[in-house]
């Protein structure tokens, strides 16, 4: 059983407007995440989104701190990545998917990566994604993030992660059945 809500009602209008405001301060504190991008379109689109305004509250209800980072022109979609400092706190302590957290013999963990992602509606950022990422700051410099992690590798038992040390971005593998209680994962969101 996930702790993310699977609950897909809309939010309430007190809800939309204050993750609105929040989400609009975050924007014009950040500008340099975003070059060339408007508030104003982007909030249309979330206004006339209620799923995705869903997502982008349990992003922020988590600790991710969403922000814009990219307009993809061919879709006309906007990218929102979890900007938080470190992988969010309300996302840590899980394996990476069910079938590793069932293939603990003791202590496993109330949720897994994949399921509570899958749960609010968004997806675990790739390695690519961590990188772009990274070129907007220093993140998970004490913490470390699942990362959406290939067939081939899951396949044999494995799961990618990946952090900030020494000034410099490291992936890494662990078996999926692994759980830490800084490691959390991060996700993205198109709009």
């Amino acid at each position: 059983m996930t702790s993310v809500s699977r609950n897909k009602r809309e939010l309430s209008l007190e809800q939309t407007e204050e993750l609105l405001k929040t989400l609009k301060t975050r924007f014009e504190k950040n500008v340099s995440r975003h070059k060339g991008i408007e508030w104003g379109r982007a909030q249309d689109k979330l206004k006339v989104n209620a799923e995705k305004l869903r997502s982008l509250y349990e992003m922020e209800r988590t600790g991710g701190e969403p922000d814009v980072v990219g307009f993809d022109k061919k879709t006309g979609e906007y990218i929102f990545y979890d900007c938080c400092s470190e992988t969010p706190l309300g996302r840590r302590n899980v394996c990476y998917d069910n079938a590793g957290r069932e293939a603990r013999k003791s202590f496993k963990p109330k949720d897994t990566a994949i399921d509570m992602a899958a749960a609010m509606g968004v997806e675990l950022l790739t390695e690519e994604q961590y990188r772009e990422l990274q070129e907007l700051g220093n993140f998970d410099t004490k913490t470390s993030s699942w990362l959406k992690t290939p067939k081939d590798v899951r396949d044999l038992g494995g799961a990618l992660f990946a952090d900030r040390r020494y000034g410099k971005v490291f992936v890494y593998h662990n078996g999926a059945p692994s759980y830490y209680g800084s490691r959390g994962f991060r996700c993205w969101l198109r709009v």
